[in-house]
């Protein structure tokens, strides 16, 4: 293993909050490897670059020798984590969580090592505690400690309804750390109050106390919201290789210095052109999740298409024609069909008088016009998108 405070330099880098970073300096002083808890709740079935920040941590955790604990919450995902949430979560079935589950620890493995991965789900103890037990476990808790969550006051204070299994979640997540006697939690920034929770726990048990790990969460494609894919501003670990590349191409040149720390663990060059920078970027992220290759292939792709401005020659995907042959409504129809996006009426008549819709490179201006809509034909539909017709 590294000296300690080689392994701090490396740990510290990226995260919000270390409580605290004397107690984890202990801890790694000890010599041996320490056992670090990462509780995940699959609530869909894929994994994003936002989730992707914190198993990246644990990757560096691993790295250094240290014991990695997944915890899939096959149990509590039917609860749902309230964190950051106006609202109540939806209730999933048993065998929803299950089949998110696979598919999430397969792409959590694009990440860590399996081999090196202790993976465990909390149904195995939550299942069989006795309602006694859940009784004695929630008397350790006050109603006054659970409503000083911030989600939890806002709610209360908003008149919007708490529901009482909500209440249990951050106790459920706490008793985690102590089955699995965690010295390590990390989380988001949005876990830190859970995670102070298993600290409790552990402490009654008389445990030592795991540290709380909290990274911050990483802003979607929108620059302004959480990663979420519901929100669409994602970026998935399986989406193919030039999807990947052109959603991190839409990334806002503000947000570059967060994204090279978090999503690849870099410090952003300042004196890169901001173009150049998206542009390693998005290939570092093709190659991590795919290989050199397809980057490589990506890059050249985005260089015909956007920087040479060559769409004649580039790869486009295929739009077929609907009955409709106006402009308007084949704009519309390929946002659909070719990109899953609805465009309101509004969104295509600023496109057109923009000048971004181009026929072989020659600006539409008419929406009710009806041109010769060719086998092969270029229709250009914004800056990062176009199509060529079938």
């Amino acid at each position: 293993m590294l000296s300690v405070p080689e392994q701090l330099e490396i740990l510290k880098r990226g995260t919000v909050t270390i409580h605290s970073e004397k107690e984890l300096a202990m801890k790694l002083a000890k010599g041996k490897p320490l056992r670090i808890k990462l509780g995940v709740d699959p609530t869909s079935p894929d994994i994003h670059l936002g989730h992707a920040v914190a198993l990246r941590k644990l990757r560096q955790f691993q790295e250094l020798g240290h014991q990695i604990v997944l915890i899939i919450g096959d149990f509590t995902a039917m609860i749902g984590d309230p964190s950051g949430r106006s609202t109540t979560r939806p209730p999933l079935t048993y065998d929803e969580v299950l089949a998110n589950a696979k598919t999430y620890t397969d792409q959590a493995f694009l990440v860590l090592d399996k081999d090196k991965t202790e993976v465990v789900f909390n149904g195995n103890w939550f299942k069989e505690m006795p309602f006694m037990e859940v009784i004695k476990l929630n008397a350790r808790v006050t109603l006054q400690q659970m409503l000083q969550r911030e989600d939890f006051k806002n709610r209360v204070a908003n008149g919007t309804e708490v529901r009482l299994h909500e209440i249990q979640y951050p106790i459920m997540q706490g008793w985690d750390s102590v089955v699995v006697r965690a010295d390590v939690e990390i989380g988001g920034s949005d876990q830190l109050f859970n995670i102070l929770v298993g600290r409790d726990l552990q402490k009654e048990e008389g445990m030592e106390p795991q540290v709380c790990m909290t990274l911050p969460l990483l802003e979607g494609l929108d620059g302004v919201k959480k990663m979420s894919k519901s929100l669409g501003n994602y970026v998935g670990l399986t989406d193919a290789p030039k999807e990947m590349f052109g959603k991190l191409m839409s990334i806002p040149d503000e947000l570059m210095a967060k994204y090279y720390l978090l999503v690849l663990g870099e410090e952003l060059d300042i004196g890169m052109h901001p173009m150049e920078a998206k542009k390693q970027l998005a290939a570092k992220c093709v190659a991590v999740y795919h290989s050199s290759s397809a980057a490589q292939e990506c890059r050249d792709d985005w260089d015909v298409r956007f920087s040479k401005r060559d769409l004649v020659n580039a790869e486009l995907p295929l739009l077929t024609l609907s009955d409709r042959r106006d402009v308007f409504g084949v704009v519309q129809h390929a946002f659909l069909s070719v990109f899953e996006q609805t465009v309101s009426g509004g969104d295509v008549r600023r496109l057109i008088q923009g000048g971004s819709i181009q026929l072989n490179g020659e600006k539409l201006t008419d929406p009710k016009a009806e041109p010769t809509w060719e086998s092969g034909a270029v229709l250009k539909l914004d800056k990062k998108r176009s199509v060529r017709f079938a």
